[in-house]
């Protein structure tokens, strides 16, 4: 597991003595089942046709190529369907929230504040916000209760890229985008975007999308702060290969297999 720097945001310190970290359960004893079995019940189709994919040497487990007769443990395996990691542990949970704006990042709140537990009525797991939001900005939340996949998601020796779109003054000086590229000096370090672009401008206001792949808090509104253009709405769109879309805010909605393989390859798995 990468070391943790001191200068990492703090979404990522908060996450490192959640009870993500707790001490680990002693590992339940292995319970294998036939690999066609596992794949069906995950989704993939008949168990015909899942046999017909591990045949045509389509499915590796824990990184060795399967073979019919194979068996394996749906929770403790690494099973990979053509090249992209398939979830077959049925415990594990991974939603989307588009978070509105005033709602903090925590799923419970002292001060009495809306909190993202008020927005998961219908979900009896446990799950952990992956990164956060400040209370003024609103946008796409990853929820989990698989710790190891929501660590390398927030670590940023992994560079998961995040998409927002920013509101800010306009017009938009054309110099600005290569500035935040090149990169701003903000009091907790340099920090850059990926990418720029201006969305839409209209009257004194302009639109722009970043990318960027840090996490500090509050970077990217401290960032439009060093180049003079303090930001008035704050919305992500997107996590890794994950996007909000047209999910309304206060909504959530699982993941699809797909999607979730597609976060496991964002992270190297």
């Amino acid at each position: 597991m990468p070391s943790v720097d001191p200068s990492i945001e703090s979404e990522f310190v908060e996450f490192e003595g959640s009870a993500f970290n707790a001490p680990p359960d002693a590992e339940p004893p292995r319970h294998e089942e036939r690999l066609q079995k596992i794949l069906a019940a995950a989704g993939l189709g008949s168990r015909r046709t899942c046999e017909r994919m591990i045949d045509e040497g389509r499915v590796t487990v824990n990184g060795k190529e399967a073979t019919l007769g194979d068996k394996a443990d749906a929770v403790r395996d690494a099973i990979h369907v053509d090249g992209q990691r398939l979830v077959t542990d049925t415990r594990m949970v991974y939603l989307a929230l588009n978070k509105p704006r005033g709602v903090v990042s925590t799923m419970d709140d002292d001060k009495g504040r809306d909190a993202i537990a008020d927005f998961l009525p219908n979900i009896s797991t446990r799950v952990f916000h992956v990164g956060r939001l400040d209370q003024d900005s609103e946008g796409l939340l990853l929820l989990t209760n698989d710790g190891g996949l929501a660590h390398k998601l927030m670590h940023p020796s992994y560079e998961v890229a995040k998409t927002y779109q920013v509101e800010i003054p306009g017009p938009v000086p054309r110099a600005m985008g290569r500035e935040l590229k090149a990169g701003v000096t903000l009091e907790d370090g340099p920090a850059k975007v990926d990418s720029f672009r201006v969305v839409d401008a209209y009257g004194k206001v302009a639109l722009v999308e970043v990318v960027l792949h840090e996490g500090r808090n509050h970077i990217v509104r401290r960032m439009f702060d060093a180049v003079g253009f303090p930001v008035q709405r704050l919305i992500r769109t997107q996590i890794g290969p994950i996007r909000l879309g047209d999910l309304r805010p206060g909504r959530t909605r699982h993941l699809s297999q797909a999607e979730v393989g597609t976060l496991f390859k964002a992270v190297g798995e």
